[in-house]
């Protein structure tokens, strides 16, 4: 029976995805510059089944609403939930975007596959469900991992590309050559790094020069311990985190640390092969955004490519009223070469927004304690930086 309701299945995804395939030829690539900006919305670890929770969704459907982002970026750990829901919990989230008339993209994060559904699965229930407004795609399917592909962003005319968007799909667990787990998180691959590498000359020499970029993936990469930590002469277990073949100091560098939060040791694999350095090499993404550490919320920068952490907004797995929220980022038509960032948190929207408030129920007064105690932590963060600026030099 579970056979024949899965061929079933199968065959409605085929008939969607002919209508889908055939609607969307009416769209040519539909990213572009308006009034001189390009918004992104990246809203990380929304990580509900179905039902997800209702202050969840009104947040998101709001935030669309107040901020218009030209494309949402999910960032991974989008749905989890058993399996016979997971497909209702997939049109859930889709019918907030399609409801606000959002385009938006994916990648996959390490739970997304753990409910018995595979990522190469459920990536067509999203181009169903997001009726035309999913454009996530799977480029390569040979690659490792499911839905790395490319977005590239048009000037305002739409008659060149002016900008690029990057989605790797950075994995679950590490399987090796030989089929084993690990126990480790994964990375993004060398043939991932590969198709980015000949993608980005291939944009190139479209565009008539290097194509400025923004890449996203759920796990962070290594080379975040390298930016915001010391390196530890001594091994304490838990207390110093390792990456990079590395161990590293419980103490971060606070002084690095250009904007936002590091609640939690970040979580990148022990594996790295290369990503971080092709990108620096390549010299067109001016920043790599991930999720995945839901308390995270932080900016630094190495080697002129900037790592961006973008809190969790979800209220089924782990989180603060600090930093739960989702982050905005701005590029202007005039200056493709930066960009502008911030989160916004639920509690600042809801202190903003009282109907919202009232609406999703959140409390304004403990939405109001949080923003002061995030002001308090954050000034103590910033006492901290001469002290840590100290013993940078000591260790360099």
């Amino acid at each position: 029976m579970k056979k024949i309701l899965s061929i079933m299945l199968a065959l409605v995804l085929i008939f969607s995805a002919f209508s889908i395939a055939s609607s969307a030829v009416e769209i040519e690539n539909p990213l572009k510059f308006k009034n001189g900006e390009f918004k992104i919305m990246h809203i990380c670890d929304c990580q509900d089944g179905f039902p997800a929770i209702d202050t969840m969704l009104k947040f998101i459907d709001a935030a669309l609403k107040e901020y218009q982002p030209d494309i949402v970026v999910l960032g991974g750990d989008n749905t989890v939930g058993p399996e016979d829901t997971k497909a209702k919990a997939i049109e859930e989230l889709c019918k907030v975007f399609v409801d606000n008339k959002t385009y938006f993209t994916l990648v996959f994060g390490n739970h997304d596959r753990e409910q018995g559904v595979e990522n190469d699965q459920l990536l067509p229930m999203y181009q169903i469900y997001g009726k035309g407004y999913c454009l996530a795609y799977d480029e390569v399917p040979s690659l490792h991992g499911t839905a790395t592909h490319n977005l590239p962003v048009m000037s305002s005319d739409g008659k060149k590309i002016k900008f690029n968007l990057w989605m790797f799909d950075s994995g679950s667990h590490y399987i090796d050559e030989n089929g084993n787990d690990l126990g480790i998180y994964d990375c993004v691959r060398e043939d991932q790094i590969e198709w980015y590498q000949a993608k980005s000359k291939a944009l190139e020499t479209l565009a008539g020069g290097k194509v400025p970029s923004l890449a996203f993936q759920h796990i962070v990469v290594g080379e975040v311990y390298e930016a915001l930590f010391h390196e530890s002469l001594v091994d304490l277990d838990v207390v110093t985190p390792k990456a990079n073949g590395k161990i590293y100091s419980f103490f971060p560098k606070t002084e690095n640390i250009q904007d936002g939060f590091l609640f939690e040791f970040p979580c990148p694999s022990e594996k790295n092969h290369g990503q971080f350095d092709a990108m620096v090499n390549g010299g067109d993404v001016l920043a790599v955004f991930s999720g995945h550490d839901h308390l995270n919320s932080y900016t630094t920068e190495l080697d002129g490519v900037k790592i961006i952490n973008t809190p969790g907004a979800t209220y089924n797995s782990y989180g603060n009223d600090i930093v739960r929220g989702v982050r905005m980022i701005t590029v202007k038509e005039d200056n493709t070469w930066d960009f502008e960032t911030e989160v916004v948190t639920i509690s600042q929207f809801a202190l903003d927004n009282k109907d919202f408030a009232e609406d999703a129920g959140i409390d304004t007064f403990t939405a109001g304690l949080m923003l002061a105690l995030g002001d308090i932590l954050l000034a103590l963060n910033n006492l901290t930086k001469g002290f840590s600026s100290i013993i940078s030099l000591i260790f360099a």
